[in-house]
């Protein structure tokens, strides 16, 4: 195994690091991206050139020592090069979601008061040029992308080689000046404003120092080893903290390949070519392909269904039986696992949110190594993860190492209580907000807002956070993600948000999952127009009926589904009804959904609506339709249940 530690103490911050693989194995595959369909390799040495570019070039703007750099733009090289860049000049890198709109934008630039932005293409950049005047401290803005760009003449705009070239030329002028900004980077500066998910107000920003992110990677690396022999995909958002720490820090620390995809559609075809040795994803993912495996499963001859069904059920059985299924492998995964890129993995995670235990045992029995990490922003991501030979779906996993300490505070009855953690490698507070620091951050202790127990194999058990724990009339307590998972591993369900709060019974709101739901009704030959014609169609909430009916069965009574509608819109992250990490907003939900919510615990049988939904380009849609809402005939049973 590769002596982490003893790496970092060589080079303890990015800068020093990529210089120091730069001066040791240069010529060796640092990165790889995928563009026009081919992809393109860049060594340790073309990594760091690009880097010392940046860097010179932002000197020759006037970019100095604790100024704020902001990034935005989809997963490429010139992302991460922007931040490491960011960080050998003292200044710190503010990544942004590629999605986020011109006003969430707006408000992460008028916090870090940030001088210039590194936007990917056309798109970013003509959110930046939205905001005219209302980004005073914005003087600069660099693009990767030219296409597109010919027609614009804001006097903030450069190129980024033609920033690089600014780079080349200073150097020239002073071969040692990037050597010595380096050299002045220092473990205990604050390198990067990390946003928080942000699910009931504006994101905070964390503040991560330079060593700490290098020193927590390696409490990572020593549980869950990685060296130059591996390769990663990257996918999820660079400004999620997570992928901040496996692109850049594990990537930097470990030496192992980092892979970007050309665009999101073409995500797994690029990720087959890859076959990664390692990946993580969001739940939101392992669901998405969860989905897409029944639904071409649909589509298949009986024969093909029948040998499915016959070696998912064999796969299942002997995953809990602790073995293999070698009729499950030769029928199934095999082939499976082929299709979908996973044939090299060795190691799979999963974090950001609860994975459902069913989604999460689908993939253990196809043979893929999944395991399941917990952590924050604010603890630099992942502090728990599953041990390779005790994997419970149920739980997140243990501590990491033994520097990393996890308390249950102010535990109830059945030892439920607030997780609180503390380690050496923690954020050193929220910028510009002192209050909020003091009050997440007590005598070193992390408190995260979620509710956990740690189980009879001392294992961590985090339920939901404790400000949506919810509880019914009859005072009966549940997770509403825990149902919510349980909804979403139905192929045809994109969306839950499950209701109940202090009511009589237990109610959803489901959004349908459009791209496969549509393929189902064209195979039986039901017409329909838009996704609101479709979710409203009688097969469609037939069809819907059962799955939720489905998920009761696996429920206690207190916990099933009296009622559900189907909705006429998906969530998006652009209304603000989930976050950018496709949290749910359900304090968003509860007020925008307020009538429909209502009319559902009202007894009302149909809702009419009527409204108009505004797109992200100005236009607007009216929508008028009328929501079924389905009875499931439990809400009695539910209450003789509590009696």
């Amino acid at each position: 195994m590769m002596d982490y530690a003893g790496r970092v103490a060589q080079a303890d911050t990015y800068p020093k690091m990529l210089r120091l693989n730069a001066k040791e194995h240069g010529n060796e595959i640092a990165l790889r991206e995928k563009d026009f369909g081919l992809w393109r390799v860049f060594t340790w040495n073309d990594y760091h050139s690009r880097v010392r570019d940046f860097t010179l070039g932002m000197a020759e703007l006037g970019i100095k020592r604790g100024d704020v750099i902001g990034i935005i733009g989809d997963n490429r090289p010139d992302w991460v090069a922007a931040e490491v860049a960011a960080h050998a000049i003292g200044g710190m890198s503010l990544g942004m979601y590629r999605e986020s709109l011109p006003e969430e934008v707006l408000y992460l630039l008028t916090y870090g008061e940030t001088k210039i932005v590194f936007a990917e293409d056309e798109e970013q950049v003509d959110k930046l040029l939205e905001l005219g005047d209302r980004a005073p401290h914005l003087k600069h803005i660099v693009y990767s992308d030219p296409r597109g760009m010919r027609k614009y003449d804001d006097p903030r705009l450069i190129e980024a080689d033609t920033l690089a070239k600014m780079g080349r030329d200073r150097a020239a002028r002073e071969p040692q000046l990037y050597d010595q900004m380096v050299d002045a980077t220092k473990t205990e500066d604050v390198a990067i404003l990390c946003t928080t998910s942000g699910t009931t107000s504006n994101p905070k920003l964390a503040m991560l120092t330079a060593g700490a992110v290098l020193r927590h990677c390696t409490t990572y690396l020593s549980f869950d080893p990685k060296g130059p022999q591996d390769e990663y995909v990257s996918v999820l958002p660079l400004p999620w903290i997570m992928e901040q720490v496996y692109a850049l820090g594990k990537g930097l620390l470990s030496r192992m390949k980092v892979n970007f995809v050309e665009q999101s559609d073409t995500m797994m075809n690029d990720f087959r070519e890859i076959a990664p040795t390692f990946v993580l994803f969001a739940p939101r993912i392992w669901e998405a392909i969860a989905a897409d495996v029944r639904a071409r499963v649909m589509d298949a001859s009986a024969l093909k269904q029948s040998l499915y069904e016959t070696g998912m059920k064999a796969g299942l059985s002997a995953l809990e039986a602790g073995r293999k299924s070698m009729v499950a492998e030769t029928l199934v995964f095999r082939a499976l696992r082929d299709r979908l890129g996973f044939t090299r993995l060795r190691s799979a995670a999963t974090g950001g949110a609860a994975l459902g235990p069913d989604t999460f045992k689908f993939f253990r029995a196809m043979g893929v190594p999944l395991r399941t990490l917990y952590g924050q922003t604010e603890t630099l991501g992942a502090f728990t993860l599953h041990p390779a030979d005790a994997v419970d779906p149920d739980t997140t996993g243990v501590p990491m190492g033994e520097s990393v300490e996890i308390q249950i505070v102010d535990p109830d009855v059945n030892g439920v209580g607030e997780i609180v953690v503390r380690h050496p490698n923690m954020f050193s507070g929220y910028y510009k907000n002192e209050a909020a620091t003091a009050v997440d951050l007590r005598g070193g202790w992390m408190h995260s807002g979620d509710a956990g127990y740690f189980n009879k194999a001392n294992q961590l058990v985090v339920i939901d956070r404790i400000k949506d724990l919810a509880q019914t009339a009859r005072g009966e307590r549940f997770s509403p993600q825990y149902i919510e998972n349980k909804l979403k591993f139905s192929p045809y369900v994109a969306e839950a948000v499950v209701l109940g709060d202090g009511r009589d019974y237990l109610a959803a709101i489901i959004c349908i999952r459009f791209s496969i739901v549509s393929k189902w009704a064209e195979k039986n030959r039901i017409s329909f127009t838009t996704y609101t014609d479709l979710s409203s169609r009688p097969e469609t909430y037939d069809l819907l009926r059962k799955e939720v009916e489905a998920v009761n069965a696996t429920l206690p009574p207190s916990q099933r589904i009296s009622k559900f509608l189907l909705l006429y819109k998906e969530l998006d992250a652009d209304d603000g009804e989930l976050t950018r990490t496709r949290k749910v907003r359900r304090t968003v939900i509860n007020e925008k959904y307020a009538d429909i919510i209502d009319a559902i615990y009202g007894g009302k049988p149909d809702i009419d609506i009527d409204t108009v939904i505004r797109f992200q380009d100005g236009t607007t849609q009216r929508i008028r339709c009328t929501l079924p809402v389905i009875d499931l005939g439990t809400s009695h049973k539910t209450a003789e249940a509590a009696e």
